[in-house]
């Protein structure tokens, strides 16, 4: 009981961390039940998942905040992106590389208000050569297999979509228009709750448990490239479609790159 109430503490505190702050989702009890199956979750997948939705909810004109693994998104932020890392420790091998970073300085008021019209200058001036594709090496997909499934990764009700393929980049292949992602087959959402229900086909539950028949083939997707920049023709048209290619509106003042 003690090891589960310690793990309860630890999960709800670090991996799915919501709003409330000094409340934790009874759902991570349901996984702690039996401490041998520990091992057989796939805990990185599911704080993947759960981090994926609450970046979704964040973007909704009423939120305010954000949750989930912070400290996964910030250490992505460092390593991917050279111009917002702060200073760095030398550290061994076998330790986490998140916890070479130092945290910088929260600044207040103004200064915090300038500190993030610059951070989003600097977003929308962003080039293929500011980014770092392969921080964990060329080949580091094949040290790690998994990292190319593609498919629903999930935690307790949310699954969320996981497609290398759009951002072959990060393996040092030509960036393709990559295929339609796998979605529920129903939703609704009850009258008495501002959350949506999901169903999901029976089948999207097996991908994961077998990787081997649902991993990104890059060799059949796509072809390696020498630069980042490298992508097919109609990539740009599909992707300023269904993105944002800027932060700062025209109309905010700051010249448009």
């Amino acid at each position: 009981m003690e090891v589960q109430c310690y793990l309860f503490v630890l999960l709800g505190s670090t991996l799915f961390v919501d709003k409330s702050r000094d409340r934790i989702r009874p759902v991570i009890n349901l996984f702690l039940k039996d401490h041998l199956q520990l091992t057989d979750y796939a805990w990185g997948a599911g704080a993947l998942a759960y981090l994926y939705r609450q970046l979704g909810v964040a973007t909704r004109a009423g939120s305010k905040g954000l949750c989930g693994c912070l400290t996964l998104l910030q250490a992505w932020i460092y390593e991917y992106f050279p111009l917002f890392r702060p200073s760095q420790l030398p550290q061994s091998p076998d330790a986490p590389r998140a916890s070479s970073w130092i945290s910088p300085r929260l600044p207040g008021g103004d200064e915090a208000r300038q500190r993030l019209a610059r951070y989003r200058q600097l977003l929308d001036e962003l080039s293929a050569d500011d980014v770092t594709w392969t921080p964990y090496g060329r080949d580091g997909h094949t040290d790690i297999p998994r990292s190319l499934y593609t498919g629903p990764i999930r935690f307790s009700d949310i699954a969320e979509g996981y497609d290398p393929a759009r951002c072959l980049r990060q393996f040092r292949y030509r960036q393709i228009i990559p295929r339609a992602m796998t979605v529920p087959h129903d939703q609704y959402r009850p009258a008495s709750d501002s959350s949506y229900i999901v169903f999901w086909d029976p089948w999207v539950n097996q991908l994961w448990d077998n990787v081997a028949a649902h991993r990104l083939d890059l060799n059949f997707a796509s072809r390696p490239c020498e630069h980042p920049s490298e992508i097919v023709e109609e990539y740009v048209d599909w992707f300023l479609i269904r993105s944002h290619p800027r932060i700062t509106h025209p109309t905010d003042g700051v010249p448009q790159p």
